[in-house]
């Protein structure tokens, strides 16, 4: 199926195991609250205003996908929990599947384009085509998040068919839910059909966010080093405001190449089913999401300003 490989007959019965999936389980609740409160934050003032500035746009786009995978997450590890030995494809399976491989390619790509616009809009590369895109970008970023929704939705259907036809063959052969590793439909589909497919689908938004960071930390690296030589050292309020953006750029990206990776060696099997490492790698894959929030919370001025607004007024403070 997707990234979350799992085969019926496994039981969650290790304590550690079960301590991961607690811990999977309050990242979730953790995700869903940061991503929520940024999404109803920036949503609320695109409603009122009714505009967005373009970052914010890609911002809330981001934060409403992550907020929807998390729930679908928590239904899907309740599911296996209480239901270890269902078939993989069963209809249940292949609807939560079909929201997780919709959301999450969703969530790769809003992040790939958000990197695309930092990168853009922050580096001070001085290339004419680096200028022209500069002064153009921000009219794109509805085609960004059009094209986002139209790619996940079609390699969402990608694997859709490869799940279905799958399960039409458990159907059609009568055959028993422990039987399935060791079908040979099974077997070619996941081969030859969805683990390429799951390649392409997370590597080309990956390749994207990565080149885009890279340029884009190569950049505030060379405009601090020029702004240390100008100035008396890192208390300069410039030098610090270059660090807190560079500090702040490293984290996402470490974030999202764990979350990348963590993705991959699930697909590709290191991780057994139901397993202690196999917990281990669902909680790495979704602590992006719980973590980044935090950090935009912290680092985006609008963000934080809402965040403060809304402890003053709970503190009853004006």
């Amino acid at each position: 199926m997707n990234g979350d490989h799992m085969v019926p007959g496994s039981s969650v019965t290790d304590e550690k195991a079960i301590i991961l999936v607690i811990i999977l389980l309050l990242l979730c609740l953790v995700a869903i609250a940061g991503n929520g409160f940024i999404t109803a934050a920036l949503g609320v003032e695109w409603v009122l205003r009714g505009t967005l500035l373009p970052c914010d746009k890609l911002l809330v786009s981001l934060g409403a996908s992550r907020f929807c995978l998390q729930w679908v997450v928590m239904g899907k590890t309740i599911y296996v929990l209480l239901y270890p030995t269902a078939f993989p494809y069963n209809p249940v399976m292949q609807f939560l599947a079909f929201q997780w491989d919709f959301l999450n390619a969703a969530t790769l790509w809003f992040s790939s384009w958000l990197s695309v616009f930092y990168c853009v809009k922050i580096a001070t590369f001085t290339h004419p085509v680096f200028l022209w895109l500069k002064h153009k970008l921000s009219e794109w970023v509805p085609w960004m998040l059009f094209s986002s929704v139209g790619l996940s939705s079609f390699t969402t259907i990608l694997f859709f068919i490869g799940n279905h036809s799958i399960y039409q063959n458990y159907l059609r052969n009568h055959l028993q839910p422990w039987n399935v590793t060791g079908n040979s439909i099974w077997s070619y589909c996941e081969k030859f059909y969805l683990f390429p497919l799951k390649m392409i689908t997370w590597t080309m938004p990956t390749a994207v966010f990565f080149i885009c960071m890279i340029l884009l930390i190569t950049s505030l690296g060379r405009h601090m080093e020029k702004a240390l030589l100008t100035t008396s050292g890192f208390r300069e309020p410039s030098v610090q405001a270059h660090v807190k953006a560079l500090l702040a750029l490293l984290s996402f990206a470490m974030l999202f190449i764990s979350y990348f990776l963590s993705l991959v060696l699930s697909a590709v099997g290191i991780f057994p089913p139901l397993d202690f490492k196999f917990w281990v790698g669902e909680s790495v894959i979704y602590l992006c999401a719980a973590v980044h929030p935090i950090i935009l919370l912290f680092s985006n001025r609008r963000l934080r300003a809402v965040l403060e607004r809304c402890r003053s007024s709970r503190c009853g403070t004006p």
